[in-house]
């Protein structure tokens, strides 16, 4: 109803307009997806290919019908919900996209991700359909003192204070999305596919099914929908084909994969 509206109030005022005026209504009705996170969101492949990723599969099923809708992708390849919220961190204790001078230099000139979408959202009252988080995964992983990775996952130790860092971090950046989108902007959030499934490790499956679960229930306490992207990649034969994981040992999808990572959002946006 809402964008009936609006449309009868764009027709009703090109009657009067003319020129640069009518232009001026047209490019109004400009609105914005708006895609948040880390690698996934960032349409990372190993062969290169930056552009087929969830964010633009999903922005193209969407503008199928919805022209007037632009994609705006803020997601970065090492984000963790710590370094979305408070920017660069010390790589040996969680992962971050860069060095706090390529945060402010080069990627975000607010400081954060965070930040950058808050203003974003902020400028654009009105203007934004969609927004859509994937962060969590990075808070799991760190360097050690000589650059080597350290993954929880894999260690005897566990995850459980990663775990906690992500629920209380995204529920802090969660609540500023919502207070800079407004209340009747969709957020939607997601759930990691387990790229180790060919490990056939029971600890680490069992693990991330926690980080999962967490994950879900941080969304679901702020309200926010949550993509079954676990439910997407099933089975070993699934991580293999659209994901890189068992050719390349990288754990990115690939096309076809992030196809169904947008296909697993735009069942919750469209059900």
């Amino acid at each position: 109803m809402r964008r009936l509206l609006i449309a009868t109030a764009l027709a009703l005022t090109a009657l009067l307009a003319t020129g640069a005026g009518a232009r001026a209504d047209a490019d109004s009705a400009t609105h914005y997806y708006v895609s948040l996170g880390d690698s996934l969101a960032a349409s990372v492949q190993p062969n290169g290919d930056f552009t087929h990723g969830y964010a633009e599969q999903l922005h193209g099923a969407l503008a199928a019908t919805d022209p007037k809708l632009e994609l705006v992708k803020l997601g970065c390849g090492g984000e963790s919900s710590a370094s979305l919220r408070f920017g660069s961190r010390p790589p040996t204790e969680v992962l971050s996209c860069g060095t706090p001078r390529y945060y402010k230099n080069v990627l975000y000139p607010k400081g954060t991700q965070l930040a950058e979408a808050v203003a974003f959202l902020e400028a654009h009252k009105g203007k934004v359909s969609l927004v859509t988080i994937d962060v969590g995964a990075n808070d799991l992983q760190r360097l050690d003192a000589q650059g080597n990775p350290v993954v929880c996952l894999f260690e005897p130790v566990g995850c459980a204070a990663q775990t906690a860092a992500i629920a209380a971090n995204l529920t802090a950046i969660l609540a500023e999305l919502r207070a800079a989108a407004g209340p009747d902007v969709p957020i939607v959030g997601m759930t990691y596919y387990n790229a180790f499934l060919p490990l056939a490790d029971p600890i680490v499956d069992a693990r991330i099914a926690d980080a999962n679960a967490v994950l879900a229930a941080t969304y679901a306490a702020a309200g926010v929908p949550v993509a079954d992207v676990a439910g997407a990649f099933p089975t070993v034969a699934a991580v293999c084909a659209w994901t890189w994981f068992c050719t390349d040992a990288d754990v990115h999808p690939n096309a076809t994969g992030y196809g169904l990572i947008a296909n697993a959002f735009l069942r919750v946006i469209e059900p």
